[in-house]
């Protein structure tokens, strides 16, 4: 089945919040190199301004999971995971992510083009803090091929 055009303009609901915890920031920044210190001494980020450890910039793809997570599982989507390479990954940001941040993403789709016999899927996940402050938006592009399910 190919990628349903129909998906273009659907809203997802909610995702459950997130609590960043710093135990997490550390472990991703290390697992992507992020060696400044605010990523893992608290006291580095405090005299930076922030309340915690700051997470790297594309620490927001943990949150995201679960929005692409949610696209994957829809039954009329015509993705089949097997036949998926994530193409592209874009972050804008207001504000950085530091831990004790409860995130929640909500994920749209903005776009499909068709690629011969793949698609390129694009979506995007607003993703706000607990007081429902902006954070980061997230947008993901996916290649959908066609194959054998």
């Amino acid at each position: 089945m190919p990628v349903n055009p129909e998906l273009v303009g659907r809203d997802f609901p909610p995702t459950t919040s997130y609590l960043v915890g710093r135990e997490k920031v550390r472990e991703f920044a290390r697992a992507v190199f992020a060696d400044d210190p605010q990523h893992t001494d608290p006291a580095a980020a405090q005299a930076l301004g922030y309340a915690d450890v700051v997470a790297p910039p594309t620490f927001a793809i943990v949150v995201t999971d679960a929005t692409l997570q949610q696209l994957l599982a829809e039954p009329d989507s015509g993705i089949v995971l097997q036949n998926v390479l994530h193409a592209e990954q874009k972050f804008r940001y207001s504000r950085p992510i530091v831990a004790g941040d409860e995130l929640t993403a909500k994920l749209s789709v903005t776009g499909i083009r068709a690629m011969g016999a793949a698609a390129m899927v694009t979506s995007e996940s607003e993703i706000t803090d607990a007081a429902g402050e902006h954070v980061v938006t997230t947008t993901s592009i996916l290649l959908v091929g066609e194959g054998e399910a």
